[in-house]
């Protein structure tokens, strides 16, 4: 992606906060960073670099690429720890019938098994990353208040641009907390109004946290920009509504109110907000995820920038691309590069399988291939052999079904920006897309939502399905469209994004024997685990430092 002057100076300028990182040995727990110094809160420029590292630290886990100073210590690893894309990539996807990982690589693999424990240090680091970035956010809001701002001699339109700027960054303290609330289901609480150093903070309860995110989404709203109005990779209005319509779906599972729907009339509300905002599908699904789809912001709602120059690291997107390649050549993957393919990563058949094709020649949202074939093998070749694979020699990397959904390619044929012997890559991250705005309506309106209609669930599923067939043979009648359509449609439409363990929570079925995918609970047939996993305990280092922090049931 190109990223814009704005994100690109900041975050070259981020050197400026290293020796103002200096923190406490429970940075991870509780981050304690001195970002109150009159050298970065003294200018609209050292603002702006402070807004520059807030976005960032949703793509790299430091300030200056994976060699250099991470932000969160602790002894865990910048690109598999304590990044974001990377670990919520885990928790999301490798606990589900999506992913699943057979490298040797300390504890991963209690992920797919279902069988974690509280010292588990990739829960650490994704407990660790949210609670940073949300500390980054309240120096950042309480540094830009109105008595704050009008000291620095700032132009009126700088003192505007930052104040807005507030909303954006309120939005992103909402959407790390909605991780907390999703993954753990409690968290460390902490605002503008907690001064670092003042004690071990609070801890906030799922339902508490619920109406928070509730509560400052909804408050934020009509103070963030238009949707379609904002600078490429900022937050806009769009994206709250995105997020509010997320979260009002798997409201009765964070609130324990199963039998409640009037949230999901909420989720139709929103997710009609941001279908009406003037966004529109993409015609081509495979250029969401390449290396120039920062120009599909007809569908992305809000991605997070990845650049191969100014973002690199190993717990963006670029692990997306290598760790999904099941061979050294990378054929399809990434070009102008060499020996990068880290195989390891690979779907089960159980996600190939939704696809009647998984060749892709019908669908073409079924991105896969498998090693047996170099370089290109016919699409008949392919699919017969995703269905045929065998599970149990998916031990071997460099096995089984692989993910070609993220390729470090452009669409337009031009080089991407680190085009050297190790490529990292310029694949933004979808965080929303109007994509999933219409399974959300769809799924509102199956579960007894208000204020909208079977007949139009059917029509935004079918707009999904003509994309993928190119035509209308894969259209659905009403009578299809049921609730286990809409998940197997959210497994063919999402897949990869982060998207997949809510939905099986939601569903009731992550954890119990109403659904089994090869390995679940580390069985090559698969098996039903205690519903303890439904959610991620509280990490222990965690708990030793704050004794106001507990613990999840079972753990």
């Amino acid at each position: 992606m190109n990223y814009n002057k704005i994100f690109r100076n900041g975050i070259l300028s981020l050197c400026i906060l290293l020796m103002l990182s200096a923190c406490e040995k429970k940075l991870d727990l509780f981050p304690q960073n001195d970002l109150t110094s009159n050298k970065v809160y003294n200018s609209y420029s050292g603002y702006q670099s402070v807004l520059a590292k807030i976005y960032g630290a949703m793509s790299i886990g430091g300030n200056t690429g994976p060699s250099g100073t991470p932000d969160i210590s602790g002894g865990l690893d910048e690109g598999s720890q304590i990044a974001f894309i990377r670990p919520f990539f885990n928790c999301q996807e490798l606990t589900t019938d999506e992913a699943v990982c057979f490298w040797n690589d300390q504890t991963i693999k209690t992920y797919h098994n279902l069988n974690y424990t509280s010292d588990d240090p990739f829960i650490k680091g994704m407990y660790a990353r949210p609670i940073w970035n949300i500390t980054l956010i309240n120096e950042y809001l309480r540094q830009s208040s109105d008595s704050k701002l009008g000291g620095i001699g700032l132009t009126a339109k700088q003192l505007t641009d930052l104040k807005a700027s507030r909303a954006e960054v309120r939005f992103l303290r909402a959407f790390n907390y909605w991780v907390m609330l999703d993954i753990f289901g409690k968290s460390t609480f902490i605002t503008e109004n907690d001064i670092p150093g003042s004690g071990n903070p609070a801890q906030i309860s799922r339902a508490n946290l619920f109406k928070y995110v509730s509560n400052e989404l909804k408050s934020i709203e009509n103070d963030l920009p238009a949707p379609q109005t904002q600078v490429y990779g900022r937050v806009d209005r769009g994206a709250a509504w995105a997020l509010m319509a997320r979260l009002q779906l798997n409201a009765n599972v964070y609130l324990n109110t199963p039998t409640d729907t009037k949230h999901f009339d909420t989720a139709i509300t929103y997710a009609s907000k941001v279908i009406n905002g003037g966004y529109a599908l993409n015609s081509d699904y495979r250029q969401l995820f390449m290396a120039d789809n920062d120009k599909r912001t007809n569908e992305i709602i809000w991605a997070i920038e990845c650049d191969g120059l100014v973002t690199q690291g190993y717990g963006n997107t670029t692990f997306l691309v290598n760790a999904a390649c099941g061979d050294d050549k990378g054929t399809d993957y990434f070009t102008g590069a060499s020996g990068a393919g880290w195989k390891g990563y690979t779907a089960t058949k159980a996600l190939s399988s939704k696809f009647s094709d998984p060749s892709g020649l019908t669908d073409s949202r079924a991105m896969f291939t498998t090693s047996k074939f170099s370089p290109s093998p016919t699409q008949n070749e392919v699919a017969n052999d995703l269905l045929t694979v065998n599970e149990s020699v998916f031990p071997s990397l460099g096995s089984g079904v692989h993910v070609n959904k993220f390729r470090n390619i452009r669409s337009d044929g031009l080089p991407v920006n680190d085009h050297t012997s190790f490529t990292y890559a310029d694949i933004d991250f979808p965080v929303f897309r109007l994509a999933e705005m219409y399974l959300i309506y769809a799924e509102s309106v199956l579960r007894g939502g208000a204020g909208g209609s079977s007949s139009t669930a059917v029509d935004y599923v079918n707009l999904l399905r003509q994309r993928a067939y190119g035509n209308t043979t894969g259209n659905i009648s009403a009578v299809q469209l049921d609730l286990n359509f809409v998940l197997d449609e959210r497994g063919r439409e999402l897949y990869w994004e982060g998207h997949r363990r809510t939905d099986l929570v939601r569903y009731g079925y992550l954890t119990s024997n109403n659904y089994l995918w090869p390995w679940k609970g580390g069985v090559s047939s698969g098996t039903g685990t205690d519903s303890k996993y439904n959610l991620f305990p509280i990490p222990s280092s965690v708990r030793n430092s704050n004794p106001n922090l507990d613990q999840n049931t079972g753990f």
